[in-house]
């Protein structure tokens, strides 16, 4: 049984003996009714030591590949031959294993927003879902962390929850963070979860099934369009103005309604008061779940936020969705479902039997940054920051961009739709090569190729000193691009 050993490698000299082992073992290279070489023997041929060929053998005994017979030595495993592993198979493909016919394909057909994986290193970054990361409250957070660790916290913070939250976290959401937005809740209506998205895909689980109707913003948030398609749940697209959704006649063949009303997504349009009655109402006829994702609803820069359509909700149809990714750091994956407390059970349930709980230690220190004050100070910093970057930005849109854009009260982006012959996908891919970043619209529609002149700018990421700059270059690349067409 001889061998090349790579001595001084990396890799231990007996972990490369049990791979030799192992692998003429895997092409049938010894006889089953013959013993291996002893250690003895094996170590005089390789020019190690018995203790190298022993540790080697004691992994092979330990996972099954060899077996000991008294008196007699190391023998391969009976269970190991060919007859025993069925009939032999054509070779495959390299790491094929068929994954393609078993993965789910239900929104094979929806696009997905790609995001630029090295934007920080981009020069003029209008990219929505990120944040600068400067604005992070790095020392009131790992004071809170730490904080946590000790008593009496500490056993909230690393105890198994199995399906419970953080007892303070839930107090201060239902005493510190609904009630300015209209919403009067208990601990048991309120589940933690690992950001909003994950409480859209437990709703989903638990609401939604094959044949089960939703109604979504057209054009509306493509990853909850994923996640309900992946339920098996058709789609009912609702055309959005500059009130919000237009509501459709009727919500009776409508199991789930998805709504951004705040600011809607991507454009950042307001629901109008009107309109979120006619809803609710429509909702309590036709027994319609409303879920309310109110992903931004506290950064508003002109009048105050609009108060949360839970609020307005007297018949419990509304299932509010929250996050602290948007005021905090997308990172920390920290959200909030609220509901009915029959509905809450059942999403906890659900959850235990996914992720079980979101990471106490990360609960409890997001309770402590509350209820010290610290959170309201960071929302309020950041928020003034944003509003200095919103009023850059539409100050440079006026100035630069010679299209009627609605400027929004406030969000983290602002939605241009340009001239009908721009080629806002093409306007991305040209940008990039310019350091600039910029968001296709077209695939926030059911239709993407009727609206490939829209396109998205965020400005929570971007760095102040350069979103002008890169207004200018957006414009410029645009004009050129309009230019050609007309040649």
């Amino acid at each position: 049984m001889a061998f090349r050993l790579e001595r001084g490698a990396h890799e231990p000299l007996y972990r490369q003996i049990r791979k030799a082992i192992e692998d003429r073992i895997a092409r049938n290279s010894f006889a089953f009714d013959q013993p291996l070489p002893s250690s003895r023997r094996l170590a005089l041929d390789l020019g190690v030591s018995r203790n190298t060929v022993n540790l080697a053998y004691q992994e092979l005994l330990a996972e099954g590949f060899v077996v000991t017979r008294p008196r007699r030595g190391l023998f391969v495993n009976d269970e190991l031959r060919p007859e025993h592993l069925g009939p032999p198979h054509p070779p495959a493909a390299a790491g094929s294993a068929r994954w393609s016919a078993r993965r789910s394909t239900a929104d094979a057909g929806l696009p997905k927003v790609e995001k630029v994986p090295d934007w920080h290193r981009y020069r003029h970054v209008f990219m929505a879902g990120q944040t600068d990361t400067r604005t992070f409250p790095c020392r009131a957070w790992l004071r809170m962390l730490r904080e946590a660790l000790d008593e009496p916290h500490r056993h909230f913070s690393l105890r198994d929850a199995v399906g419970e939250d953080d007892p303070l976290l839930a107090e201060m959401l239902c005493r510190e963070i609904l009630p300015p937005r209209g919403i009067d809740a208990e601990p048991d209506e309120v589940l933690v979860t690992l950001g909003s998205q994950e409480g859209l895909a437990l709703l989903s689980r638990v609401l939604l099934g094959p044949g089960s109707q939703v109604a979504v913003e057209d054009p509306g948030y493509l990853d909850a369009r994923h996640i309900f398609r992946r339920a098996g749940a058709g789609l009912r697209p609702l055309a959005v103005d500059g009130s919000g959704v237009i509501p459709p006649p009727d919500l009776a063949d409508v199991d789930l309604l998805h709504l951004t009303p705040s600011h809607h997504h991507p454009t950042n349009v307001t629901l109008s008061i009107g309109r979120r009655r006619q809803l609710l109402a429509q909702a309590e006829l036709g027994d319609t779940v409303i879920v309310e994702d109110d992903y931004d609803s506290e950064l508003r820069y002109q009048g105050a936020p609009s108060p949360a359509l839970k609020g307005l909700d007297e018949h419990g149809h509304v299932v509010y969705l929250g996050t602290f990714s948007k005021f905090l750091a997308p990172g920390l994956r920290l959200g909030y479902v609220v509901g009915d407390r029959e509905l809450i059970g059942y999403l906890r349930d659900e959850r235990r039997y996914n992720i079980r709980h979101p990471p106490g230690h990360i609960q409890r220190a997001m309770a402590l940054l509350i209820s010290s004050g610290l959170y309201h100070r960071a929302v309020r910093q950041h928020r003034s920051t944003l509003k200095r970057k919103w009023e850059t930005m539409c100050e440079a849109i006026g100035r630069e961009l010679d299209w009627d854009i609605p400027l929004p009260p406030g969000g983290v982006s602002i939605w241009v739709e340009g001239p009908p012959e721009l080629d806002a996908t093409a306007l991305a891919r040209q940008l990039l090569r310019e350091s600039v970043i910029v968001e296709r619209g077209d695939i926030f529609f059911s239709d993407p190729p009727r609206h490939r002149n829209c396109f998205r700018l965020g400005f929570a990421a971007a760095r102040p000193e350069s979103i002008s700059p890169g207004i200018a270059l957006i414009a410029r690349a645009a004009e050129r691009q309009l230019l050609a067409g007309r040649r």
